[in-house]
């Protein structure tokens, strides 16, 4: 049987074989084909591709060294340019406040994650514009046209946005103590005794806590809802029935009736300027 099987098959193949080489010899094209070319129009021009060559030598000066390294630092400035961004401005403690007030008013997908944090991009650009100012004033201008040096130009960079990390401390320079004793360096007197590289994380720190600060106090009046809601629930009886889905379309008319957003905003701005 399975021999049978196997000579049918075969037999099956060889015909199919015999049929395309037979087709494909024959030059009766189905009616309506239109016939093929393999010429170019002599109008075509081929298309022009610029070769790309890269050098790459052994510095033989001491400046040619010099260049290398500051160029190596100026790609990774601009590559965490963004991380910059959202650390060393009040961008970060806009999103995460943002953040909080969808997650208290028990809101999933509206507003969009994205749209929270284009908010919080512009407010910063609002609040951080001055200091940007004098970072070009004094800093991009003057380099880009020549009067001073990548390093001259670094600090006053530098300088403005150092400022404004201490303003918004306002005096609590706990966790600046807390990584001057890590690095096991001496207690300083005054913010020019702080390096960069301490004040930093101490400001971030900072404010990731006054952002968790101002989400616990706008928590508060949606918990009591919340609570009420479930109270009202468990003593009518309706245990199956989600306390949140109830409690929220009052949470947003709260929201709405007292201007929420015109008052999260302005308190942000009141709480950075």
């Amino acid at each position: 049987m399975k021999n049978k099987v196997f000579k049918i098959v075969l037999i099956s193949l060889f015909a199919l074989l015999s049929s395309v080489k037979t087709f494909a010899q024959s030059n009766n094209f189905p009616n309506g084909s239109t016939n093929g070319s393999t010429s170019m129009n002599r109008e075509t021009r081929p298309v022009n591709i610029p070769n790309i060559d890269i050098n790459i030598t052994e510095p033989k000066t001491g400046s040619e060294v010099a260049f290398s390294v500051r160029l190596l630092i100026i790609l990774t400035i601009l590559t965490i340019a963004p991380t910059l961004l959202l650390l060393l401005t009040c961008f970060l403690r806009f999103s995460i406040v943002l953040d909080f007030i969808k997650r208290a008013l028990s809101l999933q997908q509206v507003p969009p994650t994205a749209i929270l944090n284009g908010i919080a991009f512009f407010m910063t650009l609002f609040v951080m514009w001055p200091t940007f100012n004098k970072i070009y004033t004094n800093a991009y201008k003057p380099m880009a046209d020549g009067q001073i040096g990548i390093e001259v130009a670094y600090k006053e960079a530098e300088q403005p946005l150092r400022i404004f990390m201490a303003e918004q401390m306002d005096g609590n320079y706990d966790y600046i103590k807390l990584f001057m004793g890590i690095a096991k360096m001496d207690q300083p007197n005054d913010l020019s005794d702080v390096p960069t590289y301490v004040l930093i994380p101490a400001y971030i720190l900072h404010e990731l806590t006054i952002a968790f600060y101002i989400g616990i106090y706008l928590y508060i009046p949606f918990i009591i809802i919340d609570m009420v809601v479930a109270s009202i629930l468990m003593s009518m009886g309706m245990m199956m029935l989600p306390p949140v889905q109830i409690s929220m379309p009052f949470k947003l008319m709260l929201f709405v009736l007292v201007d929420g957003w015109g008052l999260l905003i302005q308190s942000l701005f009141n709480s950075v300027l």
